[in-house]
C-alpha cells in the first residue's frame, strides 16, 4: 500500500511511540534516516538503490519529472515508498521563476506557468505569493512530494548577485513580511517548507562551483539577514535549508552547512526547533572544502548539528559517521535527536502513521 498523506486525527503517532521506534533501530539505520539521496539513472536504478540504502528521503530533480504522465509519475513515487520499511520524505526545488522542477513537464501541471517570487509579489503583493506558494504545494501534494526546498529568505541589494533573481526583491523587513503569510499557506497543503539559505547569502558568489563569502558582520546578520528567517520561523517553518557561504565573521573556519557556530545561532539564537538540512553537498564549495581538508563533510556536516544530509555519498558517508560515533566524535544521543525531528516531521506531514509503524515493527 503506498503511502499517502492520512487526516490529522486519524492514526495519530506520539512522541513516545517515535522514542520506541528510535531505540529499536541500529545506528546504521538510524544514520540512514538522515540522508536525502538524489534518484539513479533510471526508475527501477533509483528503487534498488533505495531499498538497499534505506535513506530518509530523496530529491527530485528536473529529469525525474519528464517524459511520464501524472498517473505515471505518481505510481513511480508510490513504489519507491514501498521500498523503505519507514516512508520517505520526497522533496524538490520548487521556487518558481528561474527553479522551477515542475516546469520540466508541463503535462503534469496542465501546462500551468510558475511565476518567480517577485513576478509574484509584482502582481499580487504578499497575498499573491502566499496564494501562489499555496497552489503550488497542493499540485506537489497531489503528486506525492512532501517537501519543498523553498522559499528563498535571503536578501540581497545586488541586482547583478547570483542570488538576487530568486529573492523578493525586498528589503529584510519586507521580505520577513513576504516569508511569514507564505510559510503558512505551503505547509497547510501537507508540504513542508525549507527556508533557505540560512544565514542568508546576501551577494555571496555561488557556492554550485566554489567557495563563496558574507564579510558582514555578526551584528549585520543579526539585524538584516536573520529578520526574514526569524519570521519564518515564527510562522512555523519545519525545515531550514543551510547554506555552503562562508561567513567570516562568525566562521571562518568552515562554511555554513558544516559551522557548529552557524548551527548554534540558529538553535539558540532564532529557537529554531525543526528539522535542519545542507545545501547538496555536492555542490563545489563542500567537494573543494573536503578534497583540501581532506575531511569527510558527511561527518562534519552531522558534528555541525545537521539533522539532513542533502549527499549522494551515503554508501561511504554512513559508515564514516558510524566510525566518528564509535570514536566518540559524535555522540550517539546527538543522531538519536537529529532522527527524532526527522520522524516527527514525517509523522506531522501525515506520512509516518500507525499503520506504517505496524509495518515497521514487523519487518
Amino acid at each position: 500500500m503506498p503511502f499517502t498523506v492520512v487526516n490529522a486525527q486519524n492514526q495519530k503517532v506520539s512522541n513516545q511511540q517515535l522514542k520506541t521506534i528510535i531505540k529499536k533501530m541500529s545506528l546504521q539505520q538510524k544514520i540512514a534516516q538522515m540522508y536525502i539521496i538524489s534518484t539513479q539513472a533510471n526508475q527501477q536504478n533509483t528503487a534498488a538503490a533505495i531499498q538497499k540504502e534505506q535513506p530518509g528521503g530523496i530529491i527530485l530533480f528536473g529529469n525525474d519529472f519528464k517524459d511520464q504522465t501524472k498517473q505515471q509519475f505518481v505510481n513511480n513515487l508510490n513504489n519507491y515508498q514501498k521500498q523503505v520499511k519507514l516512508p520517505l520524505l520526497i522533496g524538490t526545488d520548487q521556487e518558481g521563476g528561474s527553479v522551477s522542477r515542475l516546469s520540466a513537464n508541463p503535462e503534469l501541471t496542465g501546462n500551468r506557468n510558475f511565476p518567480s517570487p517577485q513576478q509574484s509579489y509584482q502582481t499580487g503583493g504578499k497575498q499573491g505569493v502566499a496564494a501562489e506558494a499555496a497552489a503550488v504545494a497542493e499540485i506537489l501534494h497531489s503528486l506525492q512530494i512532501n517537501l519543498n526546498f523553498a522559499p528563498v529568505a535571503d536578501v540581497s541589494n545586488n541586482q547583478q548577485s547570483f542570488i538576487y533573481s530568486r529573492t523578493l526583491g525586498l528589503s529584510y523587513r519586507q521580505t520577513a513580511a513576504v516569508i511569514k503569510a507564505e510559510i503558512p499557506a505551503m505547509q497547510k497543503n501537507h508540504v513542508a517548507a525549507s527556508l533557505k539559505h540560512f544565514p542568508g547569502y546576501g551577494s555571496a558568489g555561488d557556492t554550485h562551483t566554489g567557495f563563496a563569502t558574507n564579510d558582514k558582520s555578526l551584528k549585520e546578520f543579526k539585524k538584516n539577514d536573520f529578520v526574514p528567517f526569524r519570521a519564518g520561523i515564527q510562522a512555523g517553518a519545519q525545515v531550514v535549508l543551510v547554506s555552503h557561504i562562508f561567513a567570516n565573521a562568525i566562521d571562518a573556519k568552515y562554511p555554513a552547512s558544516l559551522s557548529p557556530k552557524i548551527h548554534r545561532i540558529l538553535r539558540q539564537k532564532l529557537h529554531f526547533k525543526g528539522v535542519i538540512i545542507t545545501d547538496d553537498l555536492t555542490m563545489g564549495a563542500i567537494t573543494k572544502f573536503a578534497t583540501e581538508k581532506h575531511v569527510s563533510a558527511d561527518v562534519l556536516a552531522v558534528k555541525a548539528g545537521n539533522d539532513l544530509l542533502l549527499s549522494n555519498d551515503l554508501p561511504t558517508g554512513l559508515p564514516a559517521i558510524v566510525q566518528a560515533v564509535k570514536k566518540h566524535q559524535i555522540r550517539e544521543s546527538q543522531i538519536n535527536n537529529s532522527v527524532y525531528r526527522i520522524l516527527k516531521l514525517k509523522r506531522d506531514l501525515g506520512i509516518l502513521n500507525s499503520q506504517n509503524i505496524k509495518i515497521y515493527q514487523n519487518n
